[in-house]
């Protein structure tokens, strides 16, 4: 994306006709500029997000969002990272554009967010019109990395799951852990889903509270290898600094979603898992520059190529699973390509269903 043109634009509005003569006239001193009138922002709460977006529908989303990508449709530059020294998060800051219009999420990452019962990404989503720039809508990127990023995990395992695979382990009890539980029951049959974390106790809250919600048996154990053993499918969803996960834990054939570490410096998969596995990603460029587990294993002595990005499964131009023995891993990012996608589905459906707080900007 070439920004090199915006003070050029700049020029473009000329002052001497930015106030209209009747409006100028009408209140002594005040000067009413007429390109600025007249704009209304749609604003989406967490509950709005919650309310019109199912974790299945968001699939269906993610899924052309992610073919639109692969085809040149949806244009994004790498997500910028701004990490204050001392701060408690860093901030993300996720552009792109596509014909449908502008999107730019800000989502500031606060790992000790969970203790205090929040959730760990607080942050926005802006979308502005293709033709003019104006704002359209300020969507709860909570909520929207919450679902958005679980159909994404669900994108990629119907694409590299065995058919058959329908025990599903998740280790994270946090939000990502109990979206992907939702997600994944929303789009495949899954016989049970064990989960497990650092903390037993919230292991045991987190799978009362997912058997009522889901026609699924939910078991909290008190290890990940307990919770791993024999799971056709394992998603890794934690703000761990070290490996939560390895080789030796998991079955031939197993699908691995990892979702937690996104900073080059954080891993969740040891080195040895990353050496075998077939590793996909949302984007090969999200991987090579921001993956703590790829480049941790990389620099010992583990380079495993990336075998495809998800688009490039579901536009057919690359292979998925080898055989039902081999170990697949999907290395999850986030592209600012699945906010932009989810928040014009948002702004389209609300707009349709009068949902939503409008308001003057």
């Amino acid at each position: 994306m070439n920004f090199s043109r915006v003070s050029h634009l700049q020029n473009l509005y000329r002052t001497d006709l930015a106030t209209r003569p009747d409006q100028a006239s009408c209140r002594p001193g005040i000067r009413l500029n007429y390109l600025e009138s007249r704009v209304k922002i749609l604003v989406l709460a967490g509950h709005h997000v919650r309310e019109l977006l199912g974790y299945r529908e968001c699939a269906d989303v993610m899924r052309q969002a992610l073919t639109d990508l692969a085809r040149g449709q949806i244009q994004q530059p790498l997500r910028t990272v701004v990490k204050p020294r001392d701060a408690a998060g860093f901030m993300g800051l996720m552009p792109a554009y596509s014909p449908a219009g502008y999107g730019l999420k800000a989502i500031c990452i606060t790992p000790g967010n969970p203790a205090i019962g929040k959730d760990a990404h607080q942050g926005g989503v802006l979308l502005f019109a293709a033709d003019t720039g104006e704002p359209l809508a300020l969507v709860n990127a909570s909520a929207v990395t919450e679902i958005r990023t679980a159909a994404v995990s669900a994108v990629a395992t119907g694409l590299l799951a065995r058919p058959d695979a329908a025990e599903l382990a998740i280790v994270g009890t946090g939000v990502q852990g109990r979206a992907h539980a939702h997600a994944l029951a929303a789009t495949r049959p899954l016989t049970g889903i064990r989960i497990a974390g650092r903390d037993l106790a919230r292991a045991r809250e987190a799978a009362a509270e997912l058997t009522e919600q889901l026609n699924v048996p939910v078991t909290a154990t008190g290890s990940v290898p307990e919770a791993v053993e024999g799971a056709d499918i394992v998603v890794t969803a934690t703000n761990a600094a070290q490996p939560v996960l390895r080789r030796e834990w998991l079955a031939a054939g197993t699908h691995v979603n990892a979702v937690g570490a996104c900073l080059p410096r954080d891993r969740e998969i040891d080195t040895a898992t990353m050496a075998e596995a077939a590793v996909f990603a949302d984007s090969r460029e999200s991987v090579s520059n921001e993956s703590g587990d790829y480049l941790l294993a990389a620099q010992e002595g583990a380079a495993n190529p990336v075998r495809a990005e998800l688009g490039e499964l579901l536009t057919g131009t690359a292979a998925g699973r080898a055989g039902d023995d081999e170990i697949t891993l999907f290395e999850s990012l986030g592209l600012a390509a699945e906010d932009l996608a989810a928040a014009t589905y948002l702004y389209e459906k609300a707009t349709r269903l009068g949902a939503g707080t409008a308001a003057d900007f």
